[in-house]
């Protein structure tokens, strides 16, 4: 079997190498792969691809004959590939679990920290020579409501009892051991002054916070989303934001990423926006990659 990473940063190949272990077997490694019409021949001859970002349709899955098995780096595989034109060509795609748990939940807390305190609106306005002190909300005592109970919820969880909130969360199965009192849906809606959404985006998740359910929160709540844009109702979020029903919202996932210019969330006050980072540090990424190296190893790479 041959391996290649097809879409390797520059940044991350020091990582990659202290990762690497005595044994490995050999990858090849790709410094971004240019062009999608490029990857097919890249991949010629490879039946295993590390892939970080680049997107697989069903055209370009069917124009790479050798290809068996797609190492996607972390868990949303259905954002960049075509995941059933993948099992039509016969390819496996494996995903990466719980490599960034820690710490996309200390982004998750970072963003509700700063909603809460209005640090990115204190900033753009310091910078432009305005001194205005913006009154915050202190969270100790807060009712902290989690939507999705997985690896990263449960880290928030923890993290939210550290800072004296009251966690209570929900999630679409019964989860053994709770991190958190458990709750139905309309109350972690109804009593949470800070809302975060956790939980992962499939068919059964995509538009899942819709506007009937969005306009079930607590007037004032500050919205917290660190997981998927499209599970949510965007539109019906602007407009609770438009309308002082939800105080803040912080955003570190867009339908679009970029997002286009006209994006409503770009032209509101009240939002703070990342750049879809939270899984970003050093620990995660060669927590990730380790990983990937072990799926390669586990199907014979």
């Amino acid at each position: 079997m041959s391996t290649i990473f097809l879409d390797c940063f520059d940044d991350m190949i020091p990582l990659w190498k202290a990762v690497a272990a005595a044994g490995d077997p050999t990858v090849v490694v790709n410094i971004e792969p240019g062009q999608p019409a490029d990857i097919p021949a890249l991949l010629a001859g490879h039946d295993t691809c590390i892939v970080d970002h680049s997107y697989f349709d069903a055209g370009l899955l069917g124009r790479c004959p050798d290809l068996k098995h797609i190492v996607f780096l972390g868990t949303g595989a259905s954002s960049f590939i075509d995941l059933a034109a993948a099992e039509k060509n016969g390819i496996t795609v494996h995903t990466i679990k719980g490599y960034g748990d820690t710490t996309v939940a200390e982004h998750t807390i970072a963003l509700a920290l700063s909603a809460a305190r209005g640090v990115a609106k204190m900033d753009r306005e310091v910078r432009a020579g305005q001194w205005r002190q913006v009154e915050g909300l202190q969270v100790n005592g807060k009712v902290l409501g989690i939507v999705g109970l997985g690896g990263i919820g449960r880290e928030v969880a923890r993290m939210g009892q550290g800072l004296g909130m009251k966690v209570v969360a929900w999630n679409r199965s019964p989860v053994e051991s709770p991190a958190c009192p458990m709750a139905p849906l309309e109350e972690v809606l109804a009593t949470a002054d800070i809302l975060c959404l956790t939980m992962a985006l499939n068919d059964g998740s995509r538009g899942f916070l819709n506007a009937e359910r969005l306009k079930l929160t607590k007037k004032g709540v500050i919205f917290v989303n660190t997981a998927r844009a499209d599970i949510v109702d965007n539109a019906a979020l602007v407009a609770l934001l438009r309308e002082g029903h939800v105080r803040h919202a912080a955003l570190d996932v867009f339908s679009q990423e970029p997002p286009a210019g006209d994006d409503p969330f770009l032209g509101l006050d009240n939002v703070t926006l990342t750049a879809h980072a939270g899984f970003m540090t050093p620990e995660a990424t060669m927590t990730m990659l380790r990983r990937a190296l072990d799926i390669v190893i586990s199907v014979g790479g």
